[in-house]
């Protein structure tokens, strides 16, 4: 089995395990529900943005939402600066390195300011798919 193999192999596990969580997981009344997402929730981009951006429902808790970025390897790619937007309190943020083309996931965890927890993942690509 080639290395690429693997590494195709490896992204649609990464993908299904997104997908389990998304249907899994479902968001439940009055729980903070991801409305958009820059880069795009299974979208494709051209180039490799400088940051992640989330936006909820309902105003976030700071100290207990985070958001993860993951490559197709399942190592974490982002700068670790994961942090809801003071500005407005619905928007998480988190930076990434200049990231080469492929496959990355993004996993998310929001408390909302009234306690309710939800949690969710997605994949977007980064270049055209193979």
């Amino acid at each position: 089995m080639t290395a690429e193999t693997k590494i195709r192999r490896h992204v649609m596990r990464l993908a299904a395990a997104a997908l389990f969580l998304a249907w899994t997981h479902p968001p439940a009344f009055a729980h903070a529900e991801l409305r958009r997402a820059t880069p795009a929730a299974g979208g494709t981009v051209e180039a490799a943005p400088a940051e992640i951006v989330l936006n909820f429902s309902e105003r976030l808790e700071i100290a207990f939402s985070s958001v993860v970025v993951r490559d197709a390897l399942g190592r974490r790619v982002d700068k670790q600066d994961s942090h809801v937007d003071p500005a407005d309190r619905t928007t998480m943020r988190v930076s990434v390195p200049n990231l080469t083309k492929g496959t990355y996931i993004v996993v998310w965890r929001a408390l909302t300011t009234d306690t309710h927890r939800t949690e969710g993942a997605f994949a977007f690509q980064i270049g055209e798919p193979q």
